[in-house]
């Protein structure tokens, strides 16, 4: 009924209408999709992390500590290295050692005091200098250095003697020189007898502590090499090398601390004699100049 050329623009008016009365439909069911897909999107991405996370913490295996519950310094020394062992035997044995020493030097300044003490009583009391080496060389006092100095000055004399030597008079003073040097003689081994261990226990004092210190270094590079070799930083990882470096830190201040305190103690008694020994070499060269003089 309408020409061809009058269709087209009443065709193109319909359709232009349909279209503006589709699109805010259109436009609903766009956007309520949209946020359906970006819901879904997290969702898809928890469940992919959630085997993810789950893998990951399958694929290390809990770490437990060895004599959980029981760790003693028994067990640490049988967890430790064999370095740390080594150091912690040697440092055992010298700590040993050195409370043996330390209570032998006790018990022998004790009983050399006593034995000085009677001995300085009987010799007192001495009328010649022949009764001077009697008294000093009985059996009571055998082996205590004033005795032995007493002993060693009446033999001399009594040697001048028996060589036919003037031992008073004009010779008196050489016969008193020969004396002192054989009581210096006696004198001079004093000195190396009471030091005997000292040595040992001032180069453990000295020592010791770095000895420990070379053990504590070492477990704790074990500790990082632990840490290295799992990649994590569990405590029961770490531990078993911080309780053998604690346990040689331990050991070697155990080893060392006595030493110094004894060592310092011991040089005190040590000069304390020596002190006491050169007022009896003038109290016996005076008690031998007297006897002297005496003709005794």
């Amino acid at each position: 009924m309408f020409d061809t050329p009058r269709k087209t623009p009443f065709i193109a008016l319909i359709g232009a209408l349909a279209l503006v009365t589709c699109a805010p439909a259109m436009a609903q069911t766009t956007g309520s999709s949209a946020p359906a897909a970006v819901s879904s999107a997290p969702a898809d991405s928890s469940a992919a992390a959630a085997p993810a996370s789950s893998a990951d913490s399958g694929s290390q295996a809990p770490v437990t500590i060895k004599h959980a519950g029981k760790l003693t310094p028994v067990t640490m020394f049988l967890d430790a290295t064999a370095v740390a062992k080594t150091v912690m035997i040697i440092l055992a044995l010298c700590s040993v050692l050195s409370w043996t020493l330390l209570i032998t030097k006790i018990f022998e300044f004790g009983s050399l005091n006593r034995t000085t003490d009677r001995f300085l009583e009987a010799f007192r009391g001495a009328r010649s200098i022949a009764d001077m080496g009697r008294i000093a060389s009985s059996e009571e006092f055998e082996g205590n250095p004033m005795a032995d100095m007493a002993s060693a000055a009446a033999q001399e004399v009594e040697l001048s003697r028996q060589a036919g030597l003037q031992v008073a008079g004009a010779h008196r003073e050489s016969t008193i020189s020969r004396a002192a040097t054989a009581v210096g003689a006696v004198q001079a081994s004093l000195a190396k007898r009471l030091s005997s261990g000292m040595q040992f226990l001032a180069s453990l004092g000295s020592s010791g502590p770095f000895v420990g210190l070379f053990g504590t270094v070492w477990g704790i590079m074990v500790s990082f090499i632990g840490i290295a070799n799992t990649n994590t930083t569990n405590l029961a990882v770490v531990a078993p090398g911080i309780a053998e470096a604690l346990l040689a830190t331990g050991l070697g201040l155990f080893a060392a601390i006595p030493s110094v305190i004894f060592y310092n103690y011991f040089q005190t008694r040590i000069s304390s004699y020596g002190t006491r020994s050169e007022g009896f070499v003038a109290e016996l060269m005076n008690a031998i100049s007297r006897q002297l003089d005496r003709g005794a």
